[in-house]
């Protein structure tokens, strides 16, 4: 059964370019369009109006930003190496893409631990001079969770899937999680910088009763009075290991190329 869910759901299939543009550079009709894939131990491909447009997309991957013409999207996310859109393991959904704003769906584990879609819209207001943005996001198969900073709890009670945003003064600091109330952390301490004129995003994700949650981290850039484009990263950070994991690679840029034109072919027949 088809249902529609808000405009960055379509993230799922569209933002994987791994285009590197900031958050200001979209026109107004257009949208910057995100992807954090954080269901664990499930790899899927990604289907756009019935178009493969990414194959094998694998837990802890952050793909885009990619700018996308507003429209109408129908999304479809199945087991990886499926021979078609027709059982999908998320959506099918139809979605409309509202130009002009910033978002990042994320595949993930509600706090029940059953796979789900929440899409959120990425604070891109502007921040003065020395100023950082930092967003947390709990979107793991766990309780509510205190955030740590320096040592000190910064952020209480944060449920899945909610987010809380702080501006700071641009650097770095110390950043762990654990059950609220708590103070042993279930994730970190790891090192988090938080850059100036930029909304550093930190997820935590995964499943605490799986033993297998991790954090990622995402840059959304352009806050400055004169804004300049840098890439959009991820980093996947197990509690017990830390370690770079990068997506959106240039390899995949015909695959993807080829299934965003006929998603938005289909989209102006719709029309």
């Amino acid at each position: 059964m088809r249902k529609t869910l808000p405009v960055a759901v379509a993230t799922c299939g569209l933002a994987l370019f791994g285009l590197a543009l900031p958050a200001s550079a979209a026109p107004e009709d257009d949208a910057m369009l995100s992807v954090l894939h954080g269901v664990p131990d499930l790899t899927v491909d990604v289907y756009v109006d019935g178009e493969l447009t990414l194959d094998d997309f694998a837990p802890g991957d952050l793909a885009g930003p990619l700018e996308l013409p507003a429209g109408g999207y129908e999304i479809a996310i199945t087991a990886a190496d499926a021979a078609d859109a027709s059982e999908p393991v998320l959506g099918p959904v139809e979605v409309e893409l509202e130009g002009g704003m910033s978002h990042t769906a994320v595949a993930h584990l509600d706090a029940a631990g059953e796979p789900t879609v929440t899409a959120f819209t990425d604070d891109t207001s502007a921040l003065e001079a020395g100023q950082g943005r930092l967003t947390v996001r709990h979107v793991a198969a766990a309780p509510a969770v205190d955030v740590w900073a320096n040592g000190e709890v910064a952020i209480k009670a944060l449920e899945n899937p909610q987010e809380k945003v702080l501006e700071l003064a641009a650097g770095s600091l110390e950043a762990a999680v654990s059950v609220s109330g708590e103070t042993d952390p279930v994730l970190g301490p790891t090192a988090v910088n938080v850059t100036e004129g930029a909304n550093t995003i930190v997820y935590a994700w995964g499943s605490a009763e799986d033993g297998n949650l991790a954090l990622a981290t995402q840059t959304v850039e352009g806050m400055h009075s004169a804004p300049e484009g840098v890439p959009t990263g991820d980093t996947r950070l197990p509690a017990d290991q830390q370690g770079p994991m990068l997506a959106g690679g240039a390899g995949l840029m015909v695959l993807l190329s080829a299934g965003a034109l006929a998603a938005r072919r289909r989209t102006a027949d719709r029309a």
